[in-house]
């Protein structure tokens, strides 16, 4: 049988976290038959050696991370569409699932239960969670660490991702502060030969479609200073409910959609964000939930196109 039918017979799931497998969970030949035949429609033992000859340098490089942001369990949550997300990110056996904030809407202690319920579902090698304004509201802060603990900074081989907290109790807005934004450069001058991710529950750049914006991190200027800075390639953000992405020097920040709210804004599916990293390069792109991938590319142009189509521009519309 030839390598690459053997290859296709792997889920689709399973291909994208392919690589991380083979690096950190393979120790045996059989365990790694064990692996692939619980992720195959089937496998025959006696191919497996191709299997393992196939490109090893580039499986042993890439890593998989999924980011899912702004749940909002409450009364605008759709259990469903969460659940459908869940058995998605399941399949793609992921590094790294980072929730980046609004778990809940108000803060509530019957709505971190439910997320807290609904969160365990996920499987992945690691789970970091950010904390929302949302879950911020009615002293949310003080159930949030009982329910989530977390740490800042977390090292996995040559990547490594840290956590900001940009949530205030009882404010919308977001701050990251001067104490921390030297922390953030003291930590990530440890790690300049890595690959450096940040997660923060706020937007630090203001995002088309979202109306007027007077939420956004207050101290964005001194936050984005440090970032590039301290080299920083990616940094992920929730918040505002629209997927986006922007570019600063050589730093790529993407915002997330919302997952499984009613809310949302210029993007009418719930989706989130997967990204491979590999060899250093990283790639970030959307995924609807119950539906494809899109390329970030794609969702800047089709802003484009309804901007082109907008019906306030023609001088007889009665929205002038």
């Amino acid at each position: 049988m030839k390598k690459d039918i053997i290859v296709l017979k792997v889920t689709e799931g399973a291909l994208l976290r392919f690589p991380s497998l083979f690096r950190r969970r393979l120790g045996t030949l059989e365990h790694f038959s064990q692996i692939l035949q619980k992720r195959c429609i089937s496998i025959w033992p006696n191919h497996i050696n191709e299997l393992i000859n196939i490109n090893q340098d580039a499986l042993v490089r890439k890593m998989l991370l999924v980011q899912i942001s702004d749940i909002h369990c409450g009364p605008q949550f759709v259990n469903e569409t969460f659940g459908t997300a869940v058995k998605e990110i399941n399949e793609m056996s992921a590094d790294v699932v980072l929730v980046t904030g609004d778990l809940t809407e108000n803060g509530l202690l019957s709505e971190f239960k439910t997320a807290a319920r609904e969160l365990r579902k996920l499987e992945a090698g690691k789970i970091i969670y950010v904390s929302g304004n949302h879950d911020y509201r009615s002293t949310g802060y003080l159930l949030f660490k009982e329910f989530f603990p977390f740490s800042q900074v977390t090292e996995l081989d040559d990547v490594v991702i840290t956590v900001l907290s940009s949530a205030r109790p009882d404010r919308d807005d977001g701050e990251v502060g001067h104490r921390q934004n030297i922390w953030l450069e003291g930590a990530l001058q440890k790690h300049m030969s890595k690959v450096k991710i940040v997660a923060i529950h706020h937007h630090i750049i203001p995002i088309p479609d979202t109306g007027a914006d007077q939420i956004t991190v207050i101290d964005a200027g001194d936050v984005l200073r440090s970032l590039v800075k301290s080299k920083v390639d990616l940094v992920l953000c929730g918040h505002r409910h629209r997927p986006w992405r922007w570019r600063i020097e050589k730093m790529l920040v993407v915002h997330a959609g919302s997952v499984s709210c009613e809310k949302l804004r210029g993007f009418f599916c719930n989706s989130y964000n997967v990204i491979t990293i590999k060899k250093g390069k990283v790639e970030a792109k959307l995924k609807m939930v119950n539906g494809g991938f899109v390329d970030f590319n794609e969702i800047v142009a089709r802003r484009e196109i309804l901007q082109a189509s907008d019906i306030s521009r023609f001088s007889d519309s009665l929205a002038r």
